[in-house]
């Protein structure tokens, strides 16, 4: 049997036709939230894509420092342009794609294989650990002469969120020669923005020649298609040339550490090792599963460090990329399939240990901005996610210990649910059912708010937040009476919500109501919130009705690619999800297929009906979709209307882990490791 990732490979039918080839897109990172990101074709679509968008305050702090290397090659005499951009006033402009023989993953390391007459040469990229250094490499695997190889450098200095004008940012540059023999050379290119911290482009091989000259009007056509500028200027720094032997390479570094080494053998055998010992974690040779690899691997990429108040070392999870920073919500459901379904509990231990220190007044924060302010406290749900995530690991490990040291924290947060917290959030005394929400403020998962207008207003008892209360509740009290402690209040509030629960039935639509009790009375609107009263690992209803909200999710909500936020019945229902900033925001809860929807679904039908094999059917979509936009990733959000086109975020902690989780619990021998 195979022992390695699935296979993820595009031939010359995709590279070398543009439409596909800069819709399909790659990503690496590096453990501390900076990454590096492009297209398969090489041409620059998003603002966010760059050979080092680098983490300046760990794991936020992005900013984009290379764009891209222009390459150009001489091989017998003839010059191949091996790069690619679109320009505003000329169009696309090289058409280095053409000479793509294909593109793959090797692990997670992209691999292009470039053909110049019967020459072949490979470049691939990949990420330090826990630094901001991005790898560069070309090797030339066939030739019958000499390949001369100049590499030209563009670079930038922006927040990833940005775009830049030239005369908005000045650069100084510089080379630093060395002495060989009778000969000065430079493989050293130095990058001095005027407002900002110097950064390096290195090599072991090539020489390097300053120049600066700014190149205007790179048009990015997913940021237009957003509504939003996608006209973006940068800085030619340079460039480096290299002649190549057949079997020789060429490794650069680009990157903030004037001590980077250069030396890429030994960089990328230490990548490979590193994602060769994520896989041994989570899937021994003795049991390889090619699907669960790959998705162990994509799971990696949004783990990062980040420090605790008190200095020392912290783990927290990326929620997307590219544009997301480190939310408590997305940390929280992604944990059980990042960490616990791949082997890694210290990680998943840290992470709940990282959370705890930053809960104020019984609250998980929503995020961390990217600017690294303050944490934000809008939320409901990450709290009561908090709960399930802590259970999980307890289940997985065993470790007792972890939920002793983090009883106290608990109990904290639902003392304070039940006395009342910020934005209204406070256990109803009449039926001991949570409430939360006020006008102005979404704090559920369907949280978007454009202006004043808060798109999908679900303040009330919200049936996915109860759900979760009623796990918290009997999380706690499981942990109390395995350690001694006194679970009597929280069995006793348990069963009043039990009861109470009853009250988000629909009798006329044989589902659950979304929200109750809200300021226009019940919310009817079909939605997927209800799947969690049944998914969870305790469920407030009947058996009978957790088989109609499973069927009622089937015939309004199931979609190829996970469950539509939405019923297409719904007259506020729209299937699209395009255009500028207020029409997506509109639709993100209002018909889009959200992708991390697809894992409680599948919990739920098979609780329901007991079939792994009809249950793991459920997926298959979305494994091939690990091959489809994103190599070896999985999307944000998707089309309500077929075909479904994947949308938003390109990379989506949530969706790799709620399909990795979903994948582990239809396994056969119910455990990929076992």
């Amino acid at each position: 049997m195979r022992n390695e990732p699935a296979e993820i490979i595009y031939g010359r039918e995709v590279c070398g036709f543009l439409p596909a080839a800069e819709r399909r897109e790659w990503l690496v990172t590096n453990g501390i939230g900076g990454y590096a990101a492009g297209t398969v074709s090489g041409i620059p679509t998003r603002r966010y894509h760059g050979l080092l968008i680098a983490a300046l305050q760990p794991p936020v702090g992005r900013s984009l420092l290379v764009t891209k290397f222009d390459e150009t090659a001489l091989y017998y005499d003839r010059s191949y342009e091996l790069f690619a951009e679109r320009r505003a006033a000329s169009g696309i402009e090289a058409h280095g794609y053409r000479y793509l023989e294909s593109f793959q993953l090797e692990g997670t390391v992209p691999l292009w294989t470039i053909a110049l007459g019967d020459a072949l040469l490979e470049k691939r990229i990949w990420m330090a650990r826990e630094a901001n250094t991005t790898y560069i490499r070309y090797t030339l695997k066939r030739a019958s002469a000499l390949l001369l190889l100049q590499t030209g450098i563009l670079v930038n200095f922006r927040d990833h969120h940005d775009t830049t004008r030239i005369g908005s940012v000045d650069f100084s540059v510089e080379d630093t020669f060395e002495q060989a023999g009778n000969t000065e050379y430079s493989r050293r290119l130095t990058i001095t923005p005027e407002k900002g911290a110097p950064f390096y482009i290195l090599s072991d091989a090539a020489v390097a020649y300053r120049e600066s000259e700014w190149r205007r009007g790179y048009v990015l056509p997913v940021e237009s298609e957003r509504g939003l500028d996608f006209i973006d200027d940068n800085l030619w720094a340079g460039f480096f040339n290299v002649s190549l032997e057949v079997g020789e390479s060429v490794t650069f570094a680009a990157t903030t550490d004037p001590a980077a080494a250069v030396d890429g053998a030994a960089a990328l055998a230490r990548q490979h090792t590193y994602e060769a010992q994520l896989i041994k974690a989570a899937a021994p040779a003795s049991s390889p599963d090619p699907i669960f690899q790959r998705l162990a691997l994509s799971a990696d990429q949004f783990i990062v460090s980040r420090a605790l108040p008190d200095g020392r070392d912290g783990h927290s999870i990326i929620a997307g990329y590219p544009w997301f920073s480190d939310w408590g919500r997305d940390t929280m459901i992604s944990l059980p399939g990042l960490t616990l379904e791949t082997g890694r509990y210290a990680v998943a231990a840290s992470i709940l240990r990282t959370y705890a220190r930053y809960v104020d007044r019984g609250m998980l924060p929503n995020r961390f901005p990217d600017a690294g302010e303050t944490p934000e406290y809008n939320t409901v749900d990450a709290t009561l996610w908090y709960f399930e995530a802590i259970r999980s690991y307890v289940a997985a490990t065993g470790d007792l210990e972890l939920a002793r040291e983090l009883l106290p924290v608990l109990k904290d947060i639902i003392e304070w649910h039940e006395r009342g917290t910020r934005y209204h959030i406070h256990v109803d005394p009449a039926d001991s059912l949570l409430y939360a929400g006020q006008d102005d403020i979404q704090l559920t998962w369907m949280d978007v708010k454009i202006g004043d207008w808060v798109v999908t207003p679900r303040t009330g008892k919200a049936v996915e937040i109860n759900a979760l209360w009623y796990n918290a509740l009997l999380t706690i009290s499981d942990f109390c009476e395995k350690l001694g402690d006194d679970a009597s209040h929280f069995q006793a509030l348990a069963e009043k919500v039990r009861v109470s629960f009853r009250k988000f039935w629909n009798n006329d639509d044989g589902c659950c109501f979304d929200v109750i009790e809200g300021p226009n009375g019940n919310d009817a609107s079909v939605r997927p919130n209800q799947i969690f009263a049944v998914s969870l690992s305790q469920s407030p209803i009947s058996p009978s009705q957790q088989q109609a909200v499973v069927e009622t999710c089937t015939r309004h909500l199931l979609t190829s690619h996970g469950l539509r936020s939405l019923s297409p019945d719904d007259p506020r229902y729209c299937g699209i999800f395009i255009g500028g900033q207020m029409g997506r925001d509109s639709v993100y809860h209002n018909g889009a297929v959200w992708g991390w929807l697809i894992g409680p679904y599948v919990a739920a039908h098979l609780r329901v009906y007991g079939d792994k094999a009809a249950s793991r059917a459920l997926l298959y979509p979305l494994i091939r979709h690990l091959n489809e936009r994103t190599a070896g990733s999985l999307s944000e959000v998707f089309d309500g209307d077929p075909p479904h086109e994947a949308r938003a975020c390109f990379a989506q902690a949530w969706t790799v882990a709620e399909v990795l989780r979903a994948w582990a619990l239809t396994t056969p021998n119910e455990n990929p490791r076992a």
